[in-house]
């Protein structure tokens, strides 16, 4: 339990940052599409004999850089749903290779938050630093890409550049989280406290600590919870994330209604 704590703080803590720009960027798609697709390399690892994290490093950061590289500026949906159904259809041709369902590959569809090895911890912290040193490099060519790209542009900022390193991020953050909350999860785990904390305040710095308190609160409680019940996290943390983005909503709703002027 030890370890689920340390390793469930990290991965909450780089979820709630990374996300963040997700959802200021409208890159959900792609944050969906990166672990997702994944997957494959992982599957590909396993087939011959490799840790299944460096197949899903290498799928990630190489989707990352097929998204950035193929999309058009402002729009990646097509090329995040091409890179999406190859690294897809690797991985079922990796997995058709197999002799039998690696359990190894199944765990990151789903997670294992309970069961991580202390052997994994100095990994997942490794990346964790790389990401957040990644955002502090690009954090204000990121914002300024983000809220106005026009400005961006005529100050000389690579806006693909840019878009290409932020995808770069994503798919590291990919790399370190899917092995504790899985495929499945991670995207949750990215896109509600983020979402949620930008219904609840407009500074991008505080809407970047309410994210990361608001995952570090959904994984807690969800470890918790999921302890005491004997019911799976992701469950949990879907439903946690879901939740709070409806009430934050709602929130933000009634407030504008009771300052509209009369």
């Amino acid at each position: 339990m030890v370890n689920t704590w340390i390793a469930a703080t990290l991965v909450a803590v780089i979820a709630g940052a990374v996300g963040f720009f997700v959802v200021l960027r409208g890159a959900a798609f792609a944050a969906h599409a990166i672990p997702h697709g994944a997957f494959g390399g992982a599957a590909g690892a396993v087939l011959i004999g490799v840790n299944p994290i460096a197949g899903l490093g290498v799928f990630a950061v190489g989707g990352a850089l097929g998204i950035g590289w193929l999309g058009r500026r402002g729009r990646h949906d097509v090329a995040t749903a091409l890179a999406l159904v190859l690294m897809l259809g690797l991985g079922a041709l990796f997995l058709s290779f197999s002799v039998e369902y690696a359990a190894a590959v199944y765990s990151l569809l789903f997670g294992e938050v309970l069961g991580v090895p202390s052997d994994e911890l100095l990994p997942i912290a490794g990346l964790g630093i790389a990401c957040i040193a990644a955002l502090a490099v690009l954090y204000r060519p990121l914002m300024l890409t983000s809220i106005a790209p026009e400005v961006a542009e005529a100050r000389g900022v690579g806006a693909q550049r840019i878009e290409t390193g932020f995808l770069l991020v994503v798919a590291l953050a990919a790399t370190m989280t899917v092995p504790v909350v899985g495929v499945l999860l991670m995207f949750s785990l990215m896109i509600g406290p983020a979402a949620t904390a930008g219904s609840l305040t407009r500074s991008p710095r505080n809407a970047i600590a309410l994210s990361v308190l608001l995952a570090l609160a959904t994984v807690w409680l969800a470890v918790a919870v999921s302890y005491l019940t004997n019911l799976p996290v992701g469950f949990f943390v879907g439903t946690l994330g879901a939740v709070s983005y409806g009430c934050a909503r709602i929130w933000t709703a009634r407030r504008r209604g009771r300052t509209a002027p009369a």
